[in-house]
């Protein structure tokens, strides 16, 4: 069941002249498929969210979920489950009982509400947690608790706001890949929103780079990743840096000593080149651009090092464990082809 929006705009409140939470976005979440709404706090990913779940109403524009318009309609007509943030279980109810609510609440008999939600558990990995209370429960269990609850309605639309933000880093890949193989086993179209990058690179077949209330972006992971089409979307996606740099008649980009040919044309003039931190090539003095170790953090993988540079500081992830930089050390740095793009400034 496909979600579709077409030029919804959500204003809070009456005022005309309030501003704009989402303005006149349009996009598509394909069946089957998962769609990630990425962005920084404030940009409009949960109000998009909340607008499909039909918790929020739009001030105007349409919105269509397995092609039926479901602007004017309630979340309870709509066939859609959310999971929130918060997992939002029942304290005084056991495991069985959280996740066959829902049901229950439609009608179904209680037996049989029972065993799909003793069905819906067996599919998240919780055989044996029936009776448990979710105080008796871990964190990444709760969150397992609140997906077999989502699941068990059988929605022809699945959302997830935030749902890996209270675990820790181990859980949050744990459950992000439950998600994900989930989604795919059971074919489930599902929107979820993080500002994660990596947890969206992670999960997604499309991300939606959201910014103060538009679509910034649109695309495959690899497409933002790789090829970002703006300034905002090239710094927010991956922790790239951003440098001041030019194009020449040929396209050729100029970035201090070193020159770089984008993947797309670009016109001359000012542009601006991102570079990730693992995109750095670390290398003896005198080839490429000079630096000085100023810093550095053993990480167990890896190692963080800043240079001072003529471009100014610049942070470097080196996978290069047997060969360890010292404070003082001067090197040249290169461009790897990954991890660098160029975008004109705006």
């Amino acid at each position: 069941m496909s979600i579709e929006f077409h030029n919804v705009t959500k204003r809070y409140g009456t005022d005309p002249a309030a501003p704009l939470a989402v303005q006149g976005i349009s996009f598509t979440v394909p069946r089957g498929s998962l769609t990630t709404i990425l962005g920084p706090s404030g940009c409009g990913k949960t109000t998009t969210l909340r607008m499909i779940a039909g918790l929020e109403a739009p001030t105007s524009g349409r919105i269509v979920i397995a092609g039926q318009d479901v602007t004017t309609l309630g979340p309870a007509q709509r066939n859609v489950s959310m999971m929130f943030q918060s997992y939002a279980l029942f304290p005084h109810m056991d495991v069985l009982e959280n996740v066959s609510y829902g049901l229950r609440m439609s009608g179904l008999a209680r037996a049989v509400a029972r065993e799909k939600a003793a069905e819906a558990l067996r599919s998240v990995g919780l055989v044996g947690f029936d009776a448990r209370l979710p105080s008796e429960l871990s964190g990444g269990q709760q969150q397992r608790v609140a997906l077999a609850r989502a699941l068990v309605l059988e929605p022809a639309v699945l959302l997830f706001d935030e749902p890996l933000s209270n675990l820790d880093a181990r859980l949050r890949r744990e459950m992000r890949d439950e998600i994900r193989s989930l989604q795919q086993r059971l074919q489930l179209t599902v929107a979820y929103v993080t500002h994660d990058q990596s947890e969206a690179l992670a999960v997604s077949d499309q991300i939606i780079v959201m910014d103060h209330g538009v679509i910034a972006q649109s695309g495959t992971p690899q497409q933002l990743y790789e090829t970002p089409a703006s300034e905002f979307v090239a710094g927010f996606m991956g922790e790239a840096m951003l440098f001041p740099a030019r194009a020449d008649a040929s396209g050729t980009v100029a970035l201090g000593p070193l020159r770089i040919t984008p993947r797309t044309t670009v016109a001359p003039g000012a542009v601006k080149v991102a570079v990730r931190p693992e995109a750095w090539h670390v290398g003896p003095p005198g080839h490429g651009l000079n630096g000085r170790l100023a810093k550095l953090a053993y990480l167990g993988s890896n190692y963080e090092y800043t240079f001072e540079t003529e471009l100014g500081p610049i942070f470097v992830v080196s996978p290069e464990l047997d060969r360890v930089l010292s404070l003082g050390s001067d090197v040249g740095l290169r461009l790897a082809d990954h991890g660098v793009s160029v975008v004109q400034v705006s």
